[in-house]
């Protein structure tokens, strides 16, 4: 599994302990982890709906198959990121929280708080919840004994999300071309979408938009 690490501006100073945490709770169990930033000391400045038209873009694409997200308080980006196509965000304060989303829900994006009660010791509850996050396959219910109902009812909700959201061509073309092409700036996901997206036609799109 390719698995983004990517979070707005307004908490680039905590990207890297994003990204070392993630890449500590998946040691071991063959997964890829990609830091798309923003990084501290990157120039540019990207809100949390930006990011998530470009956490959108790249699961879209089937450039990487997971995210692992977030901003100040967590809630902006999980309601970006669940307001477009092809996403399914959680929202994990704690590692109750992530434990639960992996095993129940199984979405593909999990967003969480780098600012809001990020005080001292945070980076410790930040790498617990992403331990529990990957800790056992995606998607296998919880508790067992309710197993085949809760794998029926997520089976559900992502039919759901997919019907009720328009697909994504068509909604590129009905949101604001001046925010989409600065969203399209970050050049450090546009260019992994290009080279590593596997859905037909949308890296070629991408590659228009230049």
């Amino acid at each position: 599994m390719k698995i983004g690490v990517i979070q707005a501006s307004s908490q680039k100073e905590k990207n890297q302990l994003l990204y070392e945490c993630t890449k500590k709770a998946v040691q071991g169990k063959g997964h890829e982890v990609i830091n798309f930033g923003v990084q501290a000391g990157d120039g540019a400045e990207y809100s949390y709906v930006q990011a998530a038209l470009l956490i959108c873009l790249l699961l879209e694409s089937k450039a990487v198959d997971f995210v692992v997200t977030g901003c100040s308080s967590g809630q902006g980006m999980m309601l970006a990121c669940n307001s477009l196509p092809g996403v399914l965000c959680g929202y994990a304060p704690t590692p109750a929280d992530a434990y639960l989303f992996g095993r129940i829900n199984g979405g593909n994006a999990l967003s969480v708080p780098l600012g809001l009660n990020f005080g001292w010791a945070g980076e410790i509850n930040l790498q617990y919840t992403l331990n529990a996050l990957f800790e056992g396959p995606f998607g296998m219910g919880y508790p067992p004994k309710d197993a085949g109902r809760k794998q029926t009812d997520t089976r559900l909700l992502k039919s759901i999300n997919r019907a009720a959201k328009r697909e994504l061509a068509e909604a590129l073309e009905r949101l604001d071309p001046g925010f989409v092409e600065s969203c399209l700036q970050w050049e450090r996901v546009r260019d992994f979408i290009l080279q590593h997206g596997r859905r037909s036609g949308l890296a070629e799109w991408l590659g228009g938009c230049g």
